[in-house]
């Protein structure tokens, strides 16, 4: 039924986002026209948390080292804020090129197998 997620990123740099995600990240991408690229990404998960209030949605990428990570983006100029020791996973946030914050985090629970 679902074959895959779209997520959409809203940027005040969409160009200087785009590059992070081409050249730091390494994502493949396609242009669909026009210089607008999608990014493709890993299998990927969606939770339900409870909350006061409907509609909020987060987007956090996965690695499975999070120190690692946090050390190659220094060596980018990228900035990480200060690990955060979860229950379900250790966090950083990453500061984006056009200034939004993007969550990065290694897992602690167990991942449910990738739909196909």
């Amino acid at each position: 039924m679902i074959s895959g997620a779209h997520t959409v990123l809203y940027s005040a740099d969409p160009e200087a986002d785009r590059d992070f995600f081409r050249n730091v990240l390494r994502l493949t991408n396609i242009d669909v026209g026009h210089g607008w690229l999608i990014f493709g990404l890993p299998p990927s998960e969606i939770a339900v948390h409870p909350a006061e209030r409907s509609g909020a949605v987060e987007l956090f990428l996965m690695c499975d080292d999070i120190r690692h990570f946090m050390q190659e983006m220094a060596g980018k100029n990228i900035q990480c804020d200060q690990v955060e020791h979860q229950s379900w996973g250790i966090l950083t946030y990453l500061t984006l090129p056009g200034g939004g914050k993007l969550g990065v985090y290694q897992p602690l629970h167990q991942r449910p197998a990738p739909v196909l």
